[in-house]
């Protein structure tokens, strides 16, 4: 088995506790146009796949026209350009794991489906005192995960091999995403979807908390 060298996160449901934000922000948008508001707890599979997809999943099945897509996809972007530090933050033991995990000198990444830029925005905000070697999330032109080239770049920029990686995110996307790219693929159980969704699309092991990734890094 290879050395592991790198770890890359997903972002939302992984480091980051997002839910709530996400959730309250494109209610807010589907209820100024008329559209009702969805339960918190059912944006756990609305999320995950970027904003395009989460307004498309959002809306009544006959709405989904791409004009009004379009639309709501920019009100969504500001809408959540102002609340997304309302109720947003780290789940419990992330901050010691990233610590934890830096001290064994492995290279820390971060990969989203949120915008690049915000996807910057909100690492710098909420982890001031960790050093990432790239932080990277949607951007035009190039496919979102579970695409693996993002991932790829990421490991071409570090000079590691795919087998030298460990990939934790918390839905299908992720797992799918890590399998692509030919990483080890960790599901993380805190997060926004179920132990079946994680292993039916290839994670390798669950992690029933942070802390249990020290357990999966081969020296």
């Amino acid at each position: 088995m290879s050395k592991t060298k790198a770890i890359i996160f997903d972002l939302d449901g992984t480091l980051l506790d997002t839910l709530s934000d996400l959730a309250d922000s494109m209610n807010r948008v589907l209820v100024r146009n008329g559209f009702p508001a969805h339960p918190v707890d059912h944006y756990r599979y609305f999320v995950g796949d970027g904003v395009e997809i989460l307004v498309s999943r959002v809306l009544p099945r006959q709405s989904r026209d791409n004009e009004l897509i379009r639309k709501l996809v920019a009100e969504m972007m500001e809408e959540y350009g102002r609340h997304w530090q309302d109720k947003t933050k780290p789940y419990d033991g992330i901050e010691n794991m990233l610590t934890s995990v830096a001290e064994r000198g492995l290279h820390l990444n971060i990969l989203s489906n949120k915008p690049d830029a915000m996807t910057r925005l909100v690492v710098a905000t909420f982890f001031p005192g960790h050093r990432f070697e790239h932080v990277a999330g949607a951007k035009e032109n190039f496919p979102k995960k579970p695409d693996p080239a993002a991932a790829l770049a990421i490991a071409n920029k570090l000079g590691v091999s795919g087998q030298e990686i460990l990939y934790l995110g918390d839905t299908a996307t992720d797992m799918k995403t890590a399998v692509n790219a030919g990483m080890h693929a960790l599901g993380a159980l805190w997060g926004f979807r179920t132990a079946e969704e994680l292993i039916g699309n290839g994670a390798r092991e669950l992690l029933a908390e942070p802390s249990e990734i020290l357990r999966h890094i081969r020296d």
